[in-house]
């Protein structure tokens, strides 16, 4: 068993475990965890301070989950876009092929917490053969995100052989791997893992930080080392009430990303999954957070503010609205709050 399989076999997942300090009602949890399941390896447990602070409440199980009347199960509709099972293709030239139903850490606000770590979400070599089998036989999607669950919560062969399978598809330009363990397992970053990764260029890698008390000396080293092997790295963030809903915090985030070679991707609004409307926040704090960080660091440092739509509907972009269209003459209000006029071309 290596380090990182040590780790992460020594997990909580009865809430009877949790640490006393955190003062938690049990039994309350275990209702939680009967249906949405919890896993809190030693090493992020390590980064919370207490059960309400912004890394507690991304692990730790809330009874909040039980009580949500607002979200669906499957917001995104990803079953009904499933032409064979975990793969999914909404998008003509893309498809998200599910290889690992297991993470290491149970976000609390995890768009597929319906079936994540359940036996709900069934993976085996049958239902990978097949989706390989799908994108070769759909010479249309030129882009393939592996994700999960957690790509990279699998074993070395086990991993090289789903990315083997992918780069046998002519058609296949681009692989993508969706992973949170860089912030919740950085020890799975090995140097064995990265050179493996790196046989199968062009790869990139889109991680999941949210605080910027998740980026530590080893969640540095773990992006260090896949950035070595010349994989581009993104963060997928996704705004979460009482975690990271300031600029302050959001803007604090970016930069420390930026020091570990990751660049800001996209800062999602949160996915309408049910069990997570205690996380959701106003689309309106989102665009202000967005216009907090216009003007105020560099542009490399802004992620895209995005919105999932409901049902299968897409990505969308959204941004704050700096324009005041009077005829030709646009006026424009900037960072500082300032009016500033633009004039169109006769």
């Amino acid at each position: 068993m290596t380090r990182w399989q040590k780790i992460l076999a020594d997990s909580i997942t009865d809430p009877a475990d949790l640490p006393q300090r955190f003062r938690l009602e049990r039994q309350a949890l275990r209702q939680v965890t009967a249906t949405y399941p919890l896993r809190i390896n030693p090493y992020y447990l390590g980064l919370i301070k207490h059960a309400d602070d912004p890394l507690g409440r991304q692990a730790i199980p809330d009874p909040a989950e039980l009580t949500d009347l607002v979200c669906p199960a499957d917001p995104l509709a990803e079953e009904n876009l499933s032409p064979v099972p975990n793969l999914v293709h909404k998008y003509p030239d893309r498809a998200l092929f599910l290889v690992n139903s297991a993470c290491a850490m149970y976000c609390r606000f995890c768009t597929r917490k319906r079936k994540v770590g359940t036996d709900r979400f069934h993976i085996d070599t049958a239902t990978l053969a097949a989706g390989l089998r799908y994108l070769e036989e759909t010479p249309a999607i030129r882009d393939v995100l592996v994700s999960g669950g957690d790509p990279l919560l699998l074993d070395d062969d086990r991993l090289e052989w789903i990315l083997s399978g992918l780069r046998r598809i002519p058609s296949l330009e681009i692989i993508r791997i969706g992973t949170r363990a860089p912030c919740t397992l950085p020890m799975r970053v090995t140097a064995k893992l990265a050179k493996l990764l790196k046989k199968f260029h062009p790869l990139y890698i889109n991680t999941h930080f949210n605080h910027p008390d998740e980026i530590t000396p080893e969640s540095a080293r773990a992006c260090g080392r896949l950035a070595d092997a010349g994989i581009p790295l993104g963060c997928q963030t996704v705004l979460l009430k009482g975690v990271n809903d300031d600029a302050k915090v959001i803007k604090k985030l970016l930069h420390q990303l930026l020091m570990i070679r990751v660049k800001p991707y996209y800062l999602f609004q949160t996915d309408l999954s049910r069990g997570t409307d205690h996380f959701r926040t106003p689309i309106a704090r989102g665009l202000e957070i967005m216009r907090e960080l216009h003007g105020h660091t560099s542009g490399l440092a802004i992620p895209r503010f995005t919105v999932d739509l409901p049902g299968g509907g897409g990505k969308i972009q959204l941004l704050p609205d700096y324009a005041a269209p009077t005829g030709k003459i646009h006026t424009f209000r900037n960072f500082r709050g300032e009016s500033c006029a633009y004039p169109d071309p006769d």
